[in-house]
């Protein structure tokens, strides 16, 4: 099991492949392909795997869902720096995320259990369904999850957070993010579209296609400088707030 508040590889295989919901098989399979970093070996040679880990399975199973090989994958991953953090990898999660729409799928009780590491309780499923994690459905036993989401949601169990402190939190980001998504929706409707490519893209079904061309051309754009720009205020934030805790 991982240990709350440390980065220590904590996570046996088996573990670990509970929790990414995959195999042991896989796991190993992705370590030979180059695709997860070697575990730390400790006593009695047993591998040990740590958050980073749980992380980049996160990633891969991402872009799989758009449908990369594996060998896509690999060049991919061979991209990015060696040294990422859990967090930078959770980044880089969202930002792919944001390419594909949203595909809900049910789970079972058992199998949330085996994600998380450990028997989850009715709190617990609270606290994901106060992140839009999870939706209950009329079987005690069964849920529809958001896979974008359930990763983050899982994550902050472990945070001593309060539920309505959840859900306080869970509104700013809905209400500011929906704001953002707005003022740039009608940045780009008048100043970037406006009435000239109006003209320019004719009628009909190509005005639409045009429109949408334009839409898929800038979603992942748009998302990654929000991630950037809310990336360097919360670092802007927690320094301040360590300065005057320092005072």
């Amino acid at each position: 099991m991982t240990t709350p508040g440390t980065e220590e590889p904590t996570l046996t295989v088996d573990e670990l492949a509970a929790r990414a919901g995959v195999t042991v098989r896989t796991v190993r399979f992705y370590g030979t392909r180059g695709l997860l970093p070697p575990p730390a070996i400790g006593p009695r040679r047993v591998g040990h795997y740590g958050p980073e880990h749980l992380s980049r399975l996160a990633l891969i199973e991402q872009l799989q869902r758009h449908g990369m090989t594996l060998s896509a994958i690999e060049r991919y991953l061979s991209q990015l720096p060696p040294d990422l953090s859990e967090d930078d990898l959770a980044l880089h999660r969202a930002l792919v995320a944001s390419w594909g729409p949203d595909a809900p799928e049910e789970t079972t009780r058992e199998q949330l259990d085996r994600r998380a590491g450990r028997e989850l309780t009715e709190e617990d499923i609270d606290r994901l369904a106060a992140l839009d994690a999870l939706e209950r459905t009329d079987d005690p036993d069964r849920f529809r999850i958001d896979p974008k989401v359930l990763h983050l949601g899982l994550r902050l169990l472990d945070v001593p957070i309060e539920m309505e402190t959840i859900r306080t939190a869970h509104a700013v980001v809905l209400e500011h993010t929906r704001s953002a998504a707005r003022e740039l929706s009608r940045l780009f409707r008048d100043e970037v579209w406006g009435p000239e490519r109006d003209h320019e893209s004719g009628s009909g079904p190509e005005r639409m296609q045009a429109k949408k061309s334009l839409s898929a051309h800038m979603q992942p754009l748009v998302v990654e400088a929000l991630v950037i720009a809310f990336q360097r205020s919360m670092k802007h934030e927690l320094r301040a707030w360590y300065g005057q805790d320092a005072d």
